[in-house]
């Protein structure tokens, strides 16, 4: 029997730091317009910026704007990163028959919101912890959803070397199916790094805000 948890952790999140598919890109310009193209489908430059310019304005209308843009330098790559990874781990849950529902994800928000003190705390968090727009949270919560119920239909534990390993290798062969091309501008996908460029991600991330809040109070003045 596996466990359900109604919240994911920073342990769950640091466990999995390591987990990443071994993607690989062409990198080249066969997809003009295209920041890249992953299973024959486009991800256009302007869906991509459309993206980038949620989280911005998001965190302008923050008192603390300055800090947060400041801190979110690699935003544009980050983004095409998460982009990505949301169509990988879409693909690989469809594989295995595992879906997720809109109830499921709002039953989800909803026990997180509650957590965080209130919808505004909640989504203020995230943007500061890792610079999630509002309007994108539903995405991540699914796509985390996704992550946790493949390892479960699987029979993976999340917790151990050896299930990241599984997952790694799940996530890796669904990539290679997909050729995913990235255009050079973003850079390219390293099998060393498991991630687009100079980004580091977690498959799963901490999405109770928790980590966000920590770091304010550890912040002198606060």
């Amino acid at each position: 029997m596996h466990r359900r948890r109604s919240a994911f952790t920073v342990s769950s999140a640091a466990a999995l730091a390591v987990v990443a598919p071994l993607l690989t890109g062409c990198g080249n310009d066969a997809h003009p317009g295209s920041a890249a193209v992953v299973d024959g489908d486009r991800i256009t430059m302007s869906q991509l910026q459309s993206r980038v310019g949620e989280v911005r304005d998001a965190q302008n209308e923050q008192p603390q704007a300055a800090q947060l843009v400041q801190r979110s330098g690699q935003l544009t790559r980050a983004t095409l990163d998460t982009m990505i990874r949301e169509q990988v781990v879409r693909a690989a849950a469809d594989d295995a028959g595992v879906s997720v529902s809109r109830r499921e994800i709002q039953k989800l928000r909803d026990e997180l919101e509650k957590g965080a003190g209130g919808t505004k705390q909640f989504e203020a968090a995230l943007l500061q912890q890792q610079a999630i727009a509002p309007s994108e949270i539903d995405k991540r919560i699914r796509m985390e959803l996704e992550v946790r119920k493949l390892a479960e239909s699987e029979g993976i534990d999340l917790q151990s070397p050896e299930g990241n390993e599984a997952l790694t290798a799940k996530f890796a062969a669904t990539a290679e199916k997909m050729k995913i091309d990235v255009n050079p501008r973003y850079g390219k996908w390293s099998t060393k790094q498991a991630s687009l460029a100079a980004v580091k991600e977690p498959w799963l991330n901490d999405v109770s805000g928790k980590d966000a809040e920590r770091e304010q109070q550890a912040q002198p003045g606060a």
